[in-house]
């Protein structure tokens, strides 16, 4: 009997895993223009990834609430994900050499659509 309560305990824990798992297909669509993620009334332009084989890639504008507008490029790794292409473990730069980092900001592409991580 206490097999039977520890194995249904596992399953049940197992089965609470599985549902947890994101659903890509759920998220957002990608808008044209966003709030950056590092807040700071930064807004985000021209953000459009592409798979090349492993990775995603994109060049990007975050522009200053002041109007300053700096060019970035993002480098994420591509893995493959519910039908699509998950975009994930962002590495940024600008492309002046002024700055760069990472981000925890995901994108999943499938079929052409670009959705966004809540």
């Amino acid at each position: 009997m206490r097999h039977w309560i520890i194995g249904a305990a596992l399953v049940a824990a197992s089965a609470g895993l599985a549902s947890a798992q994101e659903d890509y297909g759920a998220w957002p669509p990608l808008p044209r223009v966003f709030e950056s993620t590092g807040g700071g009334g930064i807004m985000i332009g021209e953000y459009e990834p592409v798979v090349i084989r492993d990775h995603c890639l994109t060049r990007f504008t975050a522009t200053e609430p002041n109007g300053t507008v700096h060019r970035n490029i993002i480098l994420f790794d591509a893995v493959p994900a519910q039908g699509g292409v998950l975009c994930t473990n962002g590495m940024w730069r600008s492309l002046d050499g002024d700055g760069e980092g990472t981000t925890t900001f995901r994108v999943f592409i499938r079929e052409g659509v670009r959705r966004r991580s809540p």
